[in-house]
C-alpha cells in the first residue's frame, strides 16, 4: 500500500495504483493538460472508498509506503484506465524485432 499526500490530504490505496497514478500525473505534465481521475482509496475505518483528484502540470504528488499489514488495494479496472489514458497522452509504437523474411532489394519487379 502507498499513502498519497496531495493537495493538503493524505489517503491509501494500492501501490500499483499509486504507481499508475504518478505516471498519468507525469504525462499530463508533459503536454501541459490537467484531468480529474477518480482513485479507490481505504478511509480511516478501512472501508474501499474513492477519491476524485484533479491531477496536471502543476500536481505534487508523493506516493510512500504504507505502515505494514494493510490490505493491498487492488482494482483493475483503474489500472487499466490510467494506462489507457497515459497511452493517449504518449502512444508508443510497436516495431516486430524481426525483419520481413524476404528482403533481396536488389531483385528488379
Amino acid at each position: 500500500m502507498k499513502r498519497i499526500i496531495y493537495a493538503g490530504s493524505e489517503f491509501l490505496t494500492g501501490d500499483e495504483i499509486a504507481i499508475a497514478l504518478l505516471r498519468y500525473s507525469a504525462a499530463l505534465a508533459e503536454v501541459g493538460e490537467a484531468e480529474t481521475v477518480t482513485i479507490p482509496a481505504l478511509d480511516e475505518d478501512g472501508a474501499i472508498g474513492s477519491v476524485d483528484m484533479l491531477v496536471g502540470p502543476a500536481s505534487q504528488i508523493v506516493a510512500v509506503p504504507a505502515a505494514r499489514g494493510v490490505t493491498e488495494l487492488v482494482d483493475p479496472g483503474v489500472l487499466a484506465e490510467l494506462d489507457a489514458r497515459t497511452r493517449r497522452l504518449h502512444p508508443v509504437a510497436v516495431v516486430d524485432p524481426a525483419p520481413p523474411v524476404d528482403l533481396d532489394f536488389d531483385r528488379g519487379p
